[in-house]
């Protein structure tokens, strides 16, 4: 039964994170440029982690009582993720040539503030661990922490495989357009975002 539990758990938490968003989007880049790629790994899946706890320990409840916190959070999203796509945007648009295995890395501190804005102002990242797998996850009665640890397990899996994997496209990245291609698609999903939370869709 434990296995069964953290075998849903582990299917279920890749069905939700497995999908271009803007911090699937943002550890790709970063992974693509081999910057900071095990602290921003470990913060993803710890921070999924935490909310992913907090979810099936009932705070998902609670978070859907609060019209006024979801309505903050939302908002406040959708001005990030707006001019984060704005960014990619300049981006694609100028172009230029950048070496994966010469480009200096950017702050430490920058890019952690970055995910952390990446995950936390952004509500469907609620929606997914606190909201759904903690509904999920409740209705496994005694396997729900199981089921917990099987989504966690999910978070590090993924995280891992796109901060690290990125590396081995790293030779098509040293072509201008193909950071212009990425730009662009981390531009619309950033973009298609910021409206989707702006309009409540």
């Amino acid at each position: 039964m434990m296995l069964m539990d953290m075998g849903a758990g582990l299917a279920t938490g890749l069905a939700l994170i497995v999908a271009i968003g803007s911090q699937n989007a943002f550890v790709l880049r970063s992974g693509l440029k081999q910057e900071h790629v095990l602290p921003l790994v470990l913060f993803c899946a710890l921070s999924d982690a935490l909310l992913i706890a907090a979810g099936v320990g009932g705070a998902g409840a609670v978070l859907r009582g609060n019209e006024l916190l979801m309505q903050g959070t939302r908002y406040g999203g959708a001005l990030f993720l707006g001019c984060y796509g704005l960014l990619a945007a300049r981006r694609a648009w100028m172009g230029g040539h950048l070496h994966v295995e010469g480009s200096g890395p950017g702050s430490l501190r920058a890019a952690l503030a970055a995910c952390f804005a990446f995950t936390f102002l952004n509500p469907h990242v609620y929606l997914d661990t606190v909201v759904l797998l903690g509904a999920v996850a409740t209705q496994r009665g005694d396997g729900r922490w199981w089921f917990a640890a099987g989504a966690m397990l999910g978070s590090v899996l993924w995280f891992s495989a796109l901060g690290f994997g990125a590396r081995l496209l790293a030779p098509w990245f040293e072509k201008d357009n193909a950071w212009r291609v990425l730009d662009s698609v981390i531009a619309l999903v950033m973009l298609a975002l910021a409206t989707s939370l702006a309009l409540g869709l």
